[in-house]
């Protein structure tokens, strides 16, 4: 078998778009530390990008910017291998705003080294155990549902449960990016996600996808609840035991409100803050 040198970025990612959000995202592991930082590139309305073996970083930053400009995902990708000497070490996916995929694996890549295309997704990976990782990405991302970036999450464990990277697991990452979606609206960084360093990194990265969903998705109509009642009841004797409200205020409206606000505000719980007099009953999505 041929060596494989340490600090080849050996990947199995998928890039895609979701046409009905408009949201973009690359899901990626390997055995590799902080893959996070390397492969994974978007840009809200624009692409996304995941450059690998012997990950030409350029790839990102230049690739969102010929996209911007409005080449298609395939005229991006040509033209970064086109610029690049060492384009028979690289891999590469891409996704336009308009759901076209490209990618690209060099002839040098080491094996099992390869990628598909379909709806609106590329799929892509070195250093495998064989092509099944890559089929059971695209397939698996094909007939998910739900949000973006749970298809891409449900996508990584099909690859891995495929074989996956075949020298191991060591870091993932999320990254998933749409028009004012990171945190208080400012930019388009809608979750960004890593595990640099875990045996299990792809299981530890759905259980942090699940805390950030716990403390920044937006709650749904249907879990906010008026506070009166027995609700009410139970905020008061929460806030109570965990010192936010003093007991003997208990039937003080406006000190009901102050410590459940503060609370709320400690605990980092604001991008799920709902009006005054109401309450979001359940915290999970």
């Amino acid at each position: 078998m041929k060596h494989i040198p340490k600090d080849v970025v050996a990947t199995f990612s998928i890039v895609a778009l979701d046409p009905a959000t408009g949201e973009l995202g690359i899901a990626v592991q390997s055995k590799f530390l902080g893959v996070g930082a390397v492969v994974p590139w978007a840009k809200a309305g624009v692409g996304a990008v995941a450059t690998q073996s012997y990950a030409n970083t350029s790839y990102g930053p230049r690739g969102l910017e010929w996209m911007a400009e409005g080449k298609t995902a395939q005229e991006t990708l040509e033209r970064l291998i086109a610029d690049d000497r060492e384009r028979s070490l690289r891999q590469v996916g891409i996704v336009d705003a308009k759901g076209r995929a490209a990618t690209f694996t060099g002839e040098k890549c080491y094996p099992w080294a390869g990628g598909i295309t379909g709806p609106n997704y590329a799929a892509q990976g070195n250093i495998l155990a064989g092509e099944e990782t890559v089929l059971a990405m695209g397939k698996t991302f094909e007939q998910a549902k739900g949000p973006l970036a749970e298809r891409l999450l449900k996508a990584l464990q099909a690859g891995q449960a495929a074989g996956g990277d075949r020298r191991g697991q060591q870091s993932a990452a999320l990254l998933v990016v749409k028009e004012r979606g990171g945190y208080g609206g400012y930019n388009d960084r809608y979750i960004d996600l890593r595990v640099d360093d875990h045996p299990r990194p792809i299981e530890e990265l759905i259980r942090l996808y699940q805390l950030r969903q716990l403390y920044f998705a937006k709650p749904r109509p249907e879990k906010v609840a008026a506070l009166e009642g027995t609700v009410k009841e139970e905020v008061i004797a929460e806030l109570i035991r965990l010192g936010y409200l003093p007991e003997e205020k208990a039937e003080d409206g406006e000190a009901l409100y102050q410590a459940l606000t503060a609370y709320i505000h400690t605990e980092n719980f604001e991008e799920r803050e709902v009006e005054k007099r109401l309450i979001l009953t359940c915290c999970r999505t």
